[in-house]
């Protein structure tokens, strides 16, 4: 389906439904169509002087004689609604006029096979301002038809609109995922109210699927998808910053902004220093042996690379994109927002790397390149719209490429919006109408005690991490720009993780910064911000790179001077460490939901119970014990190890139990228990790895 526009769905000639109501209205030719319409749609009379949308007090200022005291739908200004044709008539729908300040549809219009109407060539829909000049389409539409419009667009003269009724997610007839969640036909999701400032809704929580697959990885008890009972207690777990931090920091010339490089573009870096990835990347290539991070040297400089066998001590290799530097960059490209993330199912060599940049205002839109060393940059594509701080990742549960693209929301500030495509560099040409509303802050994201300013959301990557995907929400907390070039300080945001088992809905339980800024003059002073690989796994610990700033007061007012002196750091956390299920000396247990798994024969944990001990029990479908593998034979479990294989007497195992409902109950005094996985004797999870890291030669534990 291509989506340009709102759903729009005509029903019948003469009546208008919405909530419920009906009122009669007459038809007039060409005006014959009617909608359906999700969310808070509202239908009026189209005459100067009414509401034109639901969040906005603007009013309409002049329109022609022909549309006028016609029926119109009214909207949200910002949240694209999705539109669906059930009978063939005219649709006429309202967009502004092309340029910078609105976000016109007419090139989503003209894709979708609208014609301009050129009486009038265009009209003042509202306001005094030459970008609220609006004009006209009209298409014949067909029965079956789907529209998905960014903002802002306003249908106008049709004979009836009904609202639809939101499906319960347990009768959703889309795709099946790896996990047992079933999406809604209609993906990505279009239900996201930019208005309501509570947390945005985790379906698969308040509808998980009644049996779990559990095949992918190890399952984490981040949230309550996997349990059905338990006594046991949560923990959220924060990553410890390095003692050894800053592992990367500016000492070239080039990092230090004194050099202008020939042949590159300029301006580059406005002489500050750094040595920052900016969300960049840090993945572990298995060709090489080598963890490779790309940063950006200096506010604006050019891309480097540097490599790390440790992934704490870091070289500057020589390349000859620049020669006598570790230069990656194309010369005729500025980055301004940017990440490299690594393309494990490239079927060719030449796209292992891909690399989206989005370069300075005004450049309105972004560029995707391939790589197969990730130095040497061959191909070029533009991408669709997008504004700075945009990123993208690969979901490889779904196999889609993801743009998180900024977005600003009324009321919420920045947030994000979301498009995926199935091929990196061919499906990247979208249009405004094609992003729909993701994510945002919310009311349990409180203003900063200090700073006094409401919490907005900056940026969010994400990565596959064992079954799940694991996200860092970026939370800027203030001040603002003109403060803190003023004071030459950089302003404050913090990484808070998330946690998504469909892609798209994120669970953020626990809502204190897991990187936090440290607000004095050091290093990582603040604009905290995370890479697109999230995090990389070495040995039984996970590596989150992260870049902060300093500012300089020294420079304060000169030289963007809150943007000088970037350098990039790591923070610790256990493996599988974001989340514990926890018990004291009286103990306590969990039981699992029905899960299955197709292949393995043992069941591995990771977990601490050096204090205490863990058995585990496995129940049938009608949580009966299976004979062989109950509590009072199982060997108990006093140890701390990330990977540990769950024993029962006589050698019994898992192996007659693949492709049967079972539950697993874990009974535990005195420890924490962080994943269990079924395998084979090897423990492999079948699991992604994020970045990677040293002994894995895919994005695979396997």
């Amino acid at each position: 389906m291509k989506r340009v526009g709102r759903k729009l769905c005509v029903v019948c000639a003469g009546l208008f439904f919405i909530t419920g109501l009906c009122f009669q209205i007459p038809a007039q030719e060409p005006f014959s169509v009617a909608l359906e319409f999700q969310g808070t749609g509202q239908v009026d009379i189209f005459k100067p002087g009414v509401k034109l949308f639901t969040d906005r007090p603007y009013l309409l200022k002049e329109c022609p004689e022909w549309l006028k005291s016609k029926t119109f739908l009214r909207n949200s200004i910002d949240k694209p609604e999705d539109w669906t044709v059930v009978s063939a008539g005219i649709l006429t729908v309202l967009t502004p006029v092309e340029h910078e300040q609105s976000t016109s549809q007419i090139q989503a219009l003209d894709d979708a096979g609208f014609e301009r109407i050129e009486k009038p060539a265009q009209f003042q829909l509202f306001g005094n301002s030459a970008w609220n000049q609006t004009v006209i389409f009209q298409k014949q539409v067909e029965p079956g038809e789907r529209f998905l419009f960014g903002k802002w667009v306003v249908a106008v003269g049709f004979s009836g609109a009904s609202g639809s009724i939101e499906k319960s997610w347990s009768k959703n007839n889309g795709e099946l995922l790896y996990n047992g969640i079933r999406l809604p036909q209609e993906w990505p999701p279009l239900d996201i109210d930019i208005a309501d400032p509570s947390p945005i809704a985790v379906p698969y929580l308040d509808f998980p699927p009644a049996i779990i697959l559990i095949d992918v990885g190890r399952q984490l008890f981040v949230d309550d998808f996997l349990i059905e009972s338990t006594d046991l207690n949560r923990t959220f777990h924060m990553p410890r910053k390095y003692e050894g931090n800053p592992v990367l920091k500016p000492e070239t010339a080039i990092e230090r902004g004194k050099v202008e490089l020939e042949g590159h573009t300029k301006p580059y870096g406005y002489g500050n220093a750094g040595a920052g990835p900016k969300s960049g990347g840090c993945w572990w290539d298995s060709d090489d042996q080598l963890f490779k991070m790309w940063y950006e040297t200096s506010w604006f400089g050019p891309i480097a690379m540097a490599v790390s066998q440790d992934g704490l001590h870091w070289d500057r290799p020589e390349f000859d994109v620049c020669p006598g530097s570790n230069i990656i960059s194309p010369v005729d490209i500025i980055p301004d927002s940017w990440t490299v993330v690594r393309n494990w199912d490239a079927t060719n060599p030449e796209q292992k790397w891909t690399l989206y940049i989005h370069p300075p205002v005004p450049a309105k839109s972004g560029i995707s390149l391939t790589s197969p060393d990730g130095i040497h940059w061959n191909h070029r594509g533009k991408t669709g719209p997008s504004g700075d701080r945009s990123t993208h990742f690969y979901n490889p549960f779904r196999k889609k490429w993801v743009y998180s693209l900024r977005a600003g929301f009324p009321g919420r500030g920045r947030a994000r919006q979301y498009y995926e495509c199935d091929d990196f560099m061919t499906g990247a040409q979208w249009t405004e109408g094609d992003r729909v509303p993701w994510a945002m802050t919310d009311e349990l994201d409180l203003p900063d005690p200090y700073i006094g300013d409401p919490a907005q959301l900056y940026n969010l990557d994400a990565v596959a991490y064992e079954s799940i995907m694991l996200g860092i929400f970026e939370i800027h907390r203030g001040p603002g720009n003109q403060i803190c070039a003023k004071l030459g300080v950089p302003k404050i945001t913090e990484l808070n993780f998330a946690y998504s088992r469909d892609g798209f809905h994120w669970s953020r339980p626990d809502r204190r910064a897991q990187i936090p800024a440290e607000r004095k003059d050091v290093w990582d002073r603040g604009y905290v911000q995370s890479l697109g690989n999230v995090c990389t796994v070495v040995g039984d610990k996970l590596f989150f790179y992260y870049i902060g700033f300093q500012g300089n007061t020294a420079k304060a007012g000169l030289n963007n001077s809150m943007y000088d002196r970037s350098a990039t750091g790591v923070a610790m956390l256990r493996r599988d460490g974001f989340a514990s299920m926890d018990a004291g000396a009286e103990g306590g247990a969990l039981t699992t939901r029905p899960v299955v798994f197709s292949s393995g024969s043992r069941l591995f944990v990771n977990v601490d119970t050096t204090e205490g001990e863990l058995r585990v029990a496995v129940l049938d479908d009608d949580s009966n014990p299976i004979e062989g593998l109950t509590f009072d034979v199982c060997r108990p479990v006093s140890e701390e190890s990330t990977i540990w294989e769950i024993r029962w007497a006589d050698g019994k195992n898992l192996q007659a139990l693949c492709n049967q409902p079972v539950r697993f109950c874990f009974h535990m005094t005195n420890g924490s228990l962080y994943a269990f996985w079924v395998s084979d004797e090897s423990g492999t999870s079948g699991g992604y790895l994020a970045g990677g890291g040293p002994g894995y030669s895919s994005s695979k534990d396997e």
